[in-house]
């Protein structure tokens, strides 16, 4: 092997040179095992920030940090394996119903998820509000779950992409958490080392959204899906709106609930529409359907005829859960010994819900973690009554607040809630799905 040094690396990217797969292999094994130093890696992710990757090399980079450590085989599962992505968002319960509503149509669902940290917990947190649900269970008990029930949801490896774990506590002290090259690498590298053969990803937009502006969502969208095409695995990505929670419900144990009342054909209008959307893209790539429009309708069925709910019953049950918590929600999760209404102050239109604060306010009801050690309370969290476009009159109920924390905290929260909601004369509803974006 030709003699490298990290310095000339660096250089090379600073100068707008392209970095050969040979150097990009050698520099994320390097980093990897420590032998590159923290400092240099933060001056090559600053020089990458300003000078980005071209296509080829991001595809290397990407499955640079996918070999860094253990990779997750799928391929005792029949099927096309598609897995969902989402950039994040306040109230984003889409995984707990697409993963039934999708795999209700007899296309298998193997997915990886994680804990959150922030507004409120991740897709594990959600679904260990459910009494007795195992997220911990071996690869070979994974992949019969799915083989058996099309279904099954675990806890990431702890040693899934190695480098890209270290690569992001460096990013998130130096200033480079926002470089699209780096976040699209990052993404990419945790769902093709989870075995995933096809992946559909959901970029939000907005003010609850890592990506603020309409065209850098669809820039990081159009990255990764380019980045699925370079490493042969079929990628597209829906771009939606997170200018205001989605749904109703933020917090573990709501969202559960909401999640349930989407799969009896009762949930919230917008979280419905984009569990189809998503939904229907994902039954696409696996080859089960002819068509987008064929997806939605077979969704839709299962919807309302009760097989989306029975198939979350199964998954529940077949991972240790109370199986009862679909029929009696409120009786199984748990629940917070303090609700709060908080009321509108004059009549007119929602106008405004500025989701990332909506989403802190939950955090401080106890919903979220500020520190990836901090607990999660996961009867916690908030319930909107109003969404953007809606009228409401003064004295009627915006929200309800859930919360086992202390008088001053609710009063502090309610405050807090009020100064982030607006209400006009008039507005209207939202945009929810803006585009797709497909290889090119």
């Amino acid at each position: 092997m030709l003699y490298m040094r990290m310095v000339d690396l660096i250089e090379k990217k600073q100068n707008h040179e392209i970095l050969t797969t040979a150097e990009i292999d050698w520099l994320i094994d390097h980093f990897t095992t420590g032998e590159i130093p923290d400092y240099q890696m933060s001056a090559f992710a600053m020089a990458v920030y300003f000078n980005e990757m071209t296509a080829e090399e991001l595809s290397d980079f990407t499955m640079a940090m996918v070999n860094s450590g253990e990779t997750i085989d799928l391929s005792d599962i029949a099927g096309i394996k598609v897995d969902k992505h989402s950039t994040g968002g306040v109230g984003d319960t889409t995984t707990l119903v697409l993963i039934p509503l999708v795999a209700s149509l007899g296309i298998p669902v193997a997915k990886m998820s994680g804990r959150g940290l922030g507004h409120t917990g991740g897709t594990l947190d959600k679904l260990e509000a459910i009494p007795g649900f195992h997220i911990e269970i071996s690869q070979a008990d994974f992949i019969d779950l799915v083989n058996t029930n099309k279904l099954a949801l675990a806890g990431q490896s702890g040693n899934l992409t190695p480098a890209d774990k270290k690569l992001y506590a460096l990013r998130d002290v130096t200033g480079t958490v926002n470089s699209i090259p780096l976040i699209a690498s990052s993404i990419m590298s945790k769902k093709i080392a989870s075995g995933a053969d096809a992946i559909v990803l959901d970029v939000k937009t907005g003010a609850g959204a890592f990506m603020k502006e309409l065209d850098r969502a669809e820039e990081l969208a159009r990255t990764m899906v380019n980045i699925g095409a370079q490493v042969n695995r079929q990628t597209m990505a829906v771009i939606s709106d997170m200018s205001q929670p989605l749904g109703y419900a933020i917090g573990n144990g709501l969202e559960v609930k909401e999640a349930i009342d989407t799969l009896r054909g009762e949930g919230p209008e917008d979280l419905t529409e984009l569990c189809l959307e998503l939904g229907a893209q994902m039954a696409y790539l696996s080859g089960e359907v002819d068509s987008i429009e064929e997806a939605k309708e077979r969704m839709k069925q299962a919807l309302t005829d009760g097989t989306a709910l029975e198939k979350f019953r199964e998954f529940v049950v077949a991972q240790g859960g109370d199986g009862s918590v679909v029929d009696e929600p409120e009786a199984i999760l748990p629940q917070a010994a303090t609700t709060v209404d908080v009321k509108a102050k004059e009549s007119g239109v929602v106008s405004e819900i500025v989701a990332d604060k909506v989403g802190t306010v939950a955090m401080i009801l106890g919903a979220g973690r500020e520190t990836k050690d901090s607990a999660i309370d996961l009867s916690a969290g908030i319930v909107l009554h109003k969404k953007v476009g809606d009228e409401i009159e003064a004295g009627e109920a915006l929200a309800t607040l859930y919360t086992n924390k202390s008088a001053e905290v609710v009063e502090e929260a309610t405050e807090r809630l009020l100064a982030y909601i607006t209400i006009a004369d008039e507005a209207s509803k939202p945009t929810l799905i803006h585009r797709t974006v497909t290889a090119e």
